[in-house]
């Protein structure tokens, strides 16, 4: 195991000395000022799109970017097997310039407390102040016109912000949609969005998408791949704070989510803390509300189907006839690309739990599913359950047994993934029902499929 040290740079004039806490860690500096004087690794992208629709992200958004982009960076290239002594938890330590270090001194035990619920990493936070050079990063335009925006929507291409952005634009609301790009995502964010323009009109003006991502060219020794990506959601959030910043009015931020993916409680005994995602969960979310306002980006965090089943939202779009036709085009699956392994097309696995979680939302509002899945039916025959293409399957189908046991069961174990204590009671016992109708409505999928060692 060894710790790690990544330094975030400005310019070429940012290059004082920092002293790092642990002088034997790994060090890696990233440059984010490339040669046309902009943020750099997809900053600057979507910082230069936000201001052509008239939208100033604020300084301390600006910042937050950054922490966000070495984040992702630390998250995407530091190996939990070959870095971490225990193969899962890392030693992260991050050096960040920024423009109110006073501000940020007392934020990094938050952002802190928060990375470690959502990775599971230990991390560590210092801060100094920009280089004077460099003390302006968002460079506004002489004339601007006020934006149209009323709100930020996060767009992914997959069926819940599908959905979140058909509801928005029904409800004559006005959103910039923010995506992040740079995987089979692409294609179907695209073509969600076509979809929706065609009703909604021209949706470029009201989308805006960056990528960002890093390789091993960005460092200057060697570094790995980690795939598990557990930090992914703060980068997202982040760049839906860029936008929210330069709104008026207190903009609301949507995060759409079911209920059931959002709580993610472990399905059995094995699937616990760090091993299960927290991306969209309660507790992360009043979390990074707490960062917003401290960073003074006026900004509401909001998930509208935090009490709503993955079939609910489909049933209750506010639009069906887009749903129904075009919910195909969107992307679920964990991995898309795993088919690959079987000899297949990239797409969905239809085992994982995201699409076990899809296959019995579409069935149960549609009665009946048009996606095209690597194995396109559960009940065919018997699924191995020592691989993953039994393993979910067999752990919906434990925990619906589980619950219909012992009623009130849910009300225990929807506090397992996280604390709800920024919640009222009333708000909790709603968590608990939303999470044990998503295990009743995927085990009317998987609770007849046959499981077993092969």
């Amino acid at each position: 195991m060894r710790r790690h040290s990544i330094i975030a740079r400005l310019g070429p004039a940012d290059k004082a000395p920092v002293k790092v806490l642990q002088a034997d860690s790994l060090l890696t500096e990233i440059r984010f000022i490339d040669g046309y004087s902009r943020l750099g690794f997809g900053l600057g992208q979507i910082i230069d799109q936000l201001i052509q629709r008239g939208v100033v992200p604020s300084e301390p958004a600006a910042d937050l970017g950054i922490l966000a982009a070495a984040i992702t960076a630390a998250d995407t290239r530091i190996s939990r097997v070959t870095d971490a002594q225990d193969g899962w938890t890392r030693e992260i330590d991050l050096y960040l310039p920024v423009d109110d270090p006073a501000r940020w001194e007392a934020l990094a035990p938050l952002i802190v407390r928060t990375l470690k619920f959502l990775t599971g990493d230990h991390w560590r936070l210092l801060v100094r102040e920009r280089h004077l050079k460099y003390k302006t990063l968002i460079q506004k335009p002489s004339a601007l016109v006020r934006p149209p925006f009323t709100s930020v929507c996060l767009f992914s291409g997959g069926l819940d912000s599908f959905i979140g952005a058909i509801d928005l634009f029904a409800t004559s609301k006005k959103p910039i949609l923010v995506s992040h790009y740079g995987d089979n995502s692409t294609s179907s964010q695209e073509r969600c969005a076509d979809q929706i323009a065609k009703v909604y009109g021209d949706i470029r003006t009201r989308h805006v998408r960056a990528n960002v991502r890093f390789d091993k060219n960005d460092f200057s020794h060697a570094m790995g791949n980690e795939f598990t990506t557990r930090g992914r959601s703060f980068l997202f959030f982040a760049l839906a704070a860029l936008a929210a910043s330069g709104l008026d009015k207190n903009p609301i931020i949507y995060v759409p989510e079911n209920g059931l993916i959002s709580l993610n409680v472990p399905l059995d005994r094995l699937r616990v803390g760090a091993w299960s995602t927290r991306t969209t969960h309660p507790f992360y979310m009043a979390r990074w509300q707490e960062i917003l306002d401290a960073l003074g980006i006026a900004a509401r965090l909001e998930n509208p189907y935090r009490f709503k089943t993955k079939g609910e939202m489909l049933a209750e779009c506010k639009n069906q006839d887009i749903v129904r036709e075009h919910a195909v085009d969107t992307i679920s699956c964990s991995s898309v690309t795993k088919a690959r392994w079987l000899g297949a097309e990239p797409g969905h696995c239809g085992f994982c739990v995201p699409c076990l979680i899809r296959r019995s939302a579409m069935t149960s509002a549609f009665r009946k599913d048009p996606t095209t899945y690597t194995i396109a039916d559960l009940h065919a025959r018997k699924l191995n359950s020592k691989a993953a293409e039994g393993e979910h399957v067999r752990s919906f189908q434990m925990m619906a047994r589980r619950l219909k046991r012992r009623p009130g069961l849910e009300k225990i174990l929807v506090h397992k993934s996280g604390p709800l204590s920024d919640y009222t009671a009333d708000e909790v016992a709603k968590f608990a029902d939303v999470f044990r109708r998503g295990i009743e409505e995927v085990d009317r999928v998987t609770g007849r499929a046959v499981v077993g060692p092969e």
